[in-house]
């Protein structure tokens, strides 16, 4: 049995079927991890999600940002973005199922055989694993209780920018969800920042990616994540001194869909059918 963990699909379900054959997946063998935005802007959406429901029996998936703005856009929470590709999902037979299925999935997961977590963005330097989980599974219970539809109309703000102890509720709630879905730079106080969104390398002084935080407590655990499409542009090289894997290879702008078979680290990857839009 071998586990592969595929970054982000966004609706590129032609690449999603090659890399599958590159890997020569069998379903009745072996495991996927999908490191969260399965949907939007990408061609094909519905397949995309329609295929992670098909195969959960053995396929694991994380929530990421572009999820979210799914479940948002279906409960009239948000408008729907001029580049949003949500349509067919929200006008399919199967469109509840499918939303109830995407509100269930974890915003972390933690696999003791191969030694690898799972999330879509970042963690703060401050939590430890087990506090991570602890934290996630705190949002994913709101996520898939009867108070989902009140904290998701909270849910979008980017305060608070740093984590304590001391916040509650909705409050404290979107910290995690902006931790685990949004990060990817902090400042010197270790505040997120949201604004930059380049590779490392091109960002202001006094911000430092996250997986580079002096004293990060999560530093010990091998973690892959996606979310960040720039990450590979930049002068990083070296992201396994950091015990990180960034999985989306920008598949969505013309780069490459990946994987990484986490029982040996092998890396696999096809080339995007999409517009190619990423620039060094």
């Amino acid at each position: 049995m071998s586990t592969y963990a595929i970054g982000d699909l966004q609706g590129c379900y032609t690449e999603l079927q090659e890399l599958l054959d590159t890997i020569n997946f069998d379903p009745a063998r072996d495991r996927l991890w999908f490191t969260g935005d399965l949907v939007n802007r990408g061609p094909d959406s519905l397949a995309c999600l329609r295929f992670a429901v098909e195969h959960e029996f053995c396929a694991t998936t994380v929530l990421g940002n572009h999820d979210l703005h799914l479940l948002a856009v279906a409960l009239g929470i948000r408008p729907a973005g001029r580049k949003d590709t949500f349509e067919k999902i929200l006008t399919s037979p199967d469109s509840n199922e499918l939303l109830h299925w995407m509100r269930h999935q974890p915003l972390m997961v933690r696999d003791q055989e191969t030694g690898f977590c799972m999330l879509h963005a970042g963690l703060f330097p401050s939590w430890s694993i087990a506090l991570a989980l602890d934290l996630a599974a705190e949002v994913e219970d709101t996520l898939r209780g009867d108070r989902h539809q009140d904290f998701m109309k909270v849910m979008y703000g980017n305060e608070p920018e740093h984590w304590s102890e001391s916040l509650r509720d909705f409050d404290r709630q979107r910290c995690v969800v902006n931790c685990f879905t949004r990060m990817r730079y902090l400042d010197e106080k270790g505040h997120m920042n949201y604004s930059e969104k380049g590779p490392p390398g091109s960002q202001s002084k006094h911000l430092i990616p996250w997986y580079r935080y002096p004293d990060r407590k999560s530093a010990k655990q091998k973690i892959v994540f996606g979310h960040w499409s720039t990450v590979y542009l930049g002068d990083e090289s070296n992201f396994t001194d950091y015990n990180v894997y960034p999985l989306d290879t920008g598949c969505l702008w013309g780069g490459k869909l990946s994987a990484l078979r986490l029982e040996d680290e092998t890396w696999f990857s096809v080339p995007s059918h999409q517009p190619a839009t990423m620039k060094k």
